[in-house]
């Protein structure tokens, strides 16, 4: 009972902290916990398909490798719209205007599910040309092919979900999602192995035990699982789940910021709004992406054990990484209300102090991650080349991990004060000026090296220039005087917070 008292301790909503005065570590410290622990939950899906792919096929891994990367881009495209969401509801919770942020909210998962349709379409029309052009290999381009037909149909509930998440960051209630987030990991796991390999050779019972289980359950259905695509279907259920739960919430509205039906009607105003401050946002994520998919074009030149390790490193990066993108997220909360309440100071106090945290944090890990690379490689392949290919890539790259940190929670608050332009470009600086350029005239010199060169050094130049533009100061001003309409007052109450 100790154990979980102190655990849950870790754990506050909004309703037992303030944003916008008095301490800034304590409040940013409960806001970051939970995205934390979601982002957790949320790699822990990614970590599980490829452990279950990577015991199914080598030619399956090297195919997801393909696959996440389009996957990221189709997200990056419709994200500037979750992080509009977001902002605008931190401001005007900040100023104190909960009816605009109701409305800001609402309005935003209209034109979410809207986008995340017509994108779902366009990644399942030109999911075929877009893997050719990767690279991916005549062995490896049906799988991911496959994969990506599934995930761009059911892209509308990933979407939706990260949309839900990002507006109840917004209003500061990081706690709800994290637990919405963890049911809908937890289903994806069991689902995994039996979707992907069936009740025939499904290494599951052998490392249960139960191989005589297997061969009932077999018998019984004749299922032999789906393989990658089983991997997709298990994916597009559990956030499909996790979206009706979300919305559930926020239209009951007694936990984080309320939606309305009344308020959903597509508003072009509201549209123009959430594209100010969303597209800057959306070509900052599609920045990353197409660093991602272009990189991918260059690992491709070489053989599927380099492929299939730039896969395992990027899934190992998005977890050790989980800190310096919860804190920015919890960064980018606190600067939004605090800009809606005027107090841009306070907002840039707690993005230094976040940023001088991090580092020291991802720098411990970075440490840890060059130690312990051969142990982390092969947790996801039974190849040793695969292993020792992982192994080279993680060591090149893992001291430079501090610097992820200082240029995460920098550009974290960044978009919370609405400049998400500068944002933006400081991602774009580091990915497309800096980490491609090296990446591609290494790589032809020194080989596969050249290209996690690229990552380190990029890592460091991106914390240096987003130093450098926060210090200029040119922030510290509200979005809110361009961003506020007119809207009713709702005819029913807004049910009390823990009803």
């Amino acid at each position: 009972m100790g154990l979980l008292n102190r655990v849950s301790s870790l754990f506050k909503g909004p309703e037992e902290f303030d944003l916008t005065s008095g301490d800034i570590a304590k409040p940013l410290f409960f806001l970051s916990m939970p995205i934390v622990v979601t982002n957790l939950f949320q790699t822990a899906y990614n970590l599980a398909d490829t452990f279950w792919l990577g015991q199914y096929s080598t030619d399956a891994l090297a195919a997801i490798s393909f696959a996440f990367p389009m996957v990221f881009l189709l997200i990056s495209l419709g994200m500037g719209i979750s992080v509009a969401g977001s902002v605008l509801v931190a401001q005007f919770t900040g100023a104190g205007e909960e009816r605009e942020a109701e409305y800001a909210a609402s309005q935003t998962v209209s034109f979410a599910i809207v986008g995340s349709i017509l994108l779902g379409a366009v990644g399942y029309v030109g999911v075929d040309a877009f893997l050719e052009l990767l690279g991916a290999s005549e062995d490896v381009l049906p799988m991911a092919t496959s994969y990506m037909e599934v995930i761009s149909l059911g892209l509308v509930f990933m979407f939706g979900f990260f949309v839900f998440i990002a507006l109840m960051r917004g209003y500061g209630d990081t706690i709800t999602p994290m637990l919405v987030m963890f049911g809908s990991v937890v289903l994806n796991i069991v689902l995994d192995p039996f979707l992907i390999f069936g009740f025939a050779g499904n290494p599951l019972f052998g490392m249960l035990g139960l191989g005589g289980l297997e061969a009932s359950l077999l018998v019984a259905t004749g299922y032999t699982g789906s393989g990658i695509t089983g991997a997709a279907v298990a994916t597009v259920f559990s956030r499909a789940l996790a979206l009706v739960v979300g919305l559930a919430i926020m239209f009951r509205g007694n936990r984080g910021v309320q939606i309305r039906l009344r308020d959903m009607a597509p508003d072009l105003a509201s549209l123009r709004r959430l594209a100010r401050i969303g597209v800057p946002a959306s070509v900052e994520g599609t920045g990353r992406a197409l660093s991602m998919n272009l990189l991918l074009v260059i690992v491709a030149l070489f053989p599927d054990t380099v492929i299939a390790a730039y896969g395992i490193g990027t899934r190992v990066f998005s977890v050790i990484f989980l800190p310096a993108i919860a804190v920015a997220r919890g960064v980018e909360t606190m600067t939004g209300q605090n800009v809606g309440a005027d107090k841009p100071e306070r907002a840039a106090t707690a993005a230094g102090l976040a940023a001088k945290v991090l580092f020291v944090v991802l720098t411990g890990a970075g440490v840890l991650a060059w130690m312990a690379a051969p142990t982390i490689a092969d947790l996801f392949t039974t190849d040793p080349a695969v292993v020792d290919v992982t192994t080279r890539f993680l060591r090149y790259v893992a001291l430079s991990f501090g610097f992820i940190g200082i240029m995460r929670a920098y550009t974290g608050s960044l978009r919370g004060a609405g400049r998400t332009l500068t944002a933006a470009a400081i991602s774009v600086f580091m990915l497309g000026v800096v980490r491609f350029p090296i990446a591609w005239i290494a790589a032809g010199e020194i080989g596969e090296t050249g290209i996690w060169i690229a990552f380190a050094v990029s890592n460091v130049v991106g914390a240096v220039v987003a130093y450098a533009w926060y210090r200029r100061g040119t922030w510290r001003e509200s979005t809110l005087t361009e961003s506020k309409v007119d809207v009713e007052e709702p005819t029913l109450e807004r049910p009390a917070k823990g009803d």
